[in-house]
């Protein structure tokens, strides 16, 4: 009985040590993960009058084949137009939502076309 007891204490210490899940870097910082496939960007409301905090989160960061989801939580139409020609969702209207799928690794800065100052990135690793 006293080998099962010590034996127990060993592996509840080990267990306790590789427990840590502290992912912040040297200076403080957490890194950035690639959001599960599916991720979804909310067009907030007021967004027309917001820039950077219309869309969130932003930016937002997915792995190649990722399809990201804009959803219009605002009372007004937008887009996610990207600035190079990249992609577009065309109109989402108020309480609607629009996807696109990303193929290929890059940053992809957009905007929405009805309000030029609501901006944000995608980036895609």
């Amino acid at each position: 009985m006293s080998f099962r007891f010590s034996m127990s204490i060993l592996a509840a210490i080990l267990m306790a040590g590789c427990g840590s899940s502290n992912t912040s870097t040297s200076n403080g910082t957490t890194p950035t993960t690639p959001s599960p496939a599916g991720s979804t960007i909310t067009i907030v409301s007021g967004a027309q009058t917001l820039s950077t905090t219309a869309y969130s989160p932003n930016p937002m960061t997915v792995s190649v084949g990722t399809t990201v989801t804009w959803v219009n939580g605002d009372n007004t139409a937008h887009t996610a137009t990207s600035n190079t020609g990249a992609f577009s969702t065309g109109t989402i209207p108020a309480g609607g939502s629009a996807s696109h799928q990303f193929a290929a690794a890059g940053s992809f800065p957009y905007h929405c076309s009805f309000h030029p100052d609501m901006v944000a990135t995608v980036n895609v690793q």
